[in-house]
């Protein structure tokens, strides 16, 4: 049943949790384009089946499409609570498996091989297979833990860590729920799927060229941080957050599977904050809220200079349920990053020790009967010039040394499982798909961008998913 709502989708999208770890160069310019393409590769965690055997409810009642990641108003509570409710009695302990994967074709061959052991196109895959452990620990304590084999880069890791306090008190005539997240990437504690860890598509092709370009707080820090979060909600509509994480050491960057050429050298701590405003009329349920994450770099330990990343967004959610089983959930982010690069211009990797970075997306999902599900969503980033950051390649390059990218996804599912009425509730989870992925930009360009002969439409991917959770 109920996960968290960070990422199955694209790192521009906002998308999805389990980051595959591709390296980042020993510069922090070549770092910064490789978070566009980590996060694009990168899943969400999803609904677990052992949240559902401790609650003993199906996982439609706090997913909105029966099976996934977006949430209902209960999930964001079981979730806001620490994962601890439920009485139901459990045999077996509160462990899941998961697997992803499926067919990937492109408009137009890609120049390289998207990863070893693979062709540049037509691809069959398992992108991912996942371990859990989903549930109460004790009476004030839950934690969603997860582990992850990828099948691109053959490698297994830590995935997404969210674990939880959380309590209830009076304060006067206000209610609050508090708590404490101990978690390993920005937003992957927050209950929305407006913020980037958890974001639409929720789903996508690890082998599908993606944008080299997205912020720091979309999936730039997942699996290579830790940080905890003091958080509250008051009388169910106001929500506050704050924390801080630190970089992981090198030491145990590579015990956890990820690699020390993916530390990114975080220097110090990096402050996280979060608010949020949320009303729910029964059948029609708003949210407002603003976040942002200040964090600084140094890419050469032995230089002075840092580079310095300051992002803050604004996100909203509406969701529409009624009794006849047509369900509308829609969200719409903007985040906007001021990019301070002291230590990469120094070092000759940027054009500019002052540059911007700016996202834009928004999706809306129709579902009937939490079975079958029609969705779209536009996406949008844009940025300052550089042609230091921005290079040109085969692949994430631009000319233009822009790292501008614009598109749209269509998605159609079937989600057979997760309802009170299903056969195999709550043993068995799948999600069966087609998406298909369009770019009027990409990296810069639309015509010929990298030199190459490719269109930003070459890039476009379809993608033919399966999913399932037992």
């Amino acid at each position: 049943m109920v996960c968290v709502s960070e990422s199955a989708g694209q790192a521009f999208f906002g998308g999805r949790n389990r980051q595959t770890h591709r390296r980042a160069g020993l510069g922090f310019a070549a770092y910064a384009v490789a978070l566009g393409l980590i996060y694009l590769s990168s899943t969400p965690a999803q609904a677990l089946p052992s949240f559902a055997r401790q609650t003993g409810k199906p996982c439609a009642q706090c997913h909105n499409v029966a099976y996934g990641v977006a949430l209902t108003a209960y999930g964001r509570q079981f979730k806001l609570n620490g994962y601890v409710w439920g009485d139901a009695k459990q045999v077996i302990p509160p462990v899941a498996l998961m697997a992803q994967g499926g067919f990937t074709h492109t408009s137009k061959d890609q120049v390289d091989q998207p990863a070893p052991h693979f062709a540049t196109n037509d691809n069959l895959s398992v992108d991912q297979v996942s371990a859990f452990y989903g549930g109460r620990i004790t009476k004030n304590v839950g934690a969603f833990v997860q582990v992850t084999y990828s099948g691109e880069d053959r490698v297994t890791s830590w995935d997404n860590m969210d674990v939880r306090f959380a309590d209830t008190a009076s304060l006067g005539s206000h209610s609050l729920v508090y708590g404490i997240s101990v978690n390993n990437s920005p937003t992957v504690q927050d209950l929305w799927n407006s913020t980037p860890a958890w974001a639409y598509p929720f789903i996508g092709s690890a082998l599908a060229p993606g944008p080299a370009a997205a912020p720091v707080i979309a999936g730039g820090l997942a699996q290579v941080v830790m940080g905890a979060t003091a958080y509250t909600m008051i009388d169910d509509h106001l929500y506050l957050e704050a924390g801080a994480y630190r970089g992981v050491s090198n030491h145990w960057l590579k015990n956890l599977g990820v690699g020390s050429d993916a530390n990114p050298h975080m220097d110090g701590l990096s402050p996280y904050w979060r608010a949020a405003w949320q009303m729910d009329f029964t059948q029609h349920y708003f949210s407002v809220g603003v976040f942002g994450l200040n964090a600084k770099f140094q890419p050469d330990p032995s230089a002075p200079q840092e580079d310095r990343f300051n992002d803050v967004g604004f996100d909203a959610t509406y969701q529409y349920v009624n009794d006849s089983g047509h369900s509308v959930s829609a969200n719409f982010n903007v985040t906007h990053e001021k990019q301070t690069l002291d230590a990469s211009f120094a070092a000759g990797d940027s054009a500019s020790n002052s540059n911007h970075l700016n996202t834009v997306s928004l999706d809306v999902t129709y579902a009937y009967q939490q079975t079958w599900a029609a969705s779209a969503g536009l996406f949008n980033t844009s940025g300052s010039t550089d042609m230091g950051l921005y290079a040109p390649d085969p692949v994430g390059g631009s000319l233009t040394g822009s790292p501008d990218s614009r598109g749209y996804i269509l998605m159609l599912e079937y989600v057979p499982f997760g309802k009170l009425e299903s056969l195999a509730r709550p043993w068995l989870n799948v999600r069966l798909g087609l998406q298909y992925t369009g770019y009027t930009r990409f990296n810069g360009g639309d015509t010929n961008y990298d030199g190459f002969g490719r269109s930003a439409s070459d890039n476009n991917t379809l993608f033919g998913f399966f999913w399932f959770a037992l």
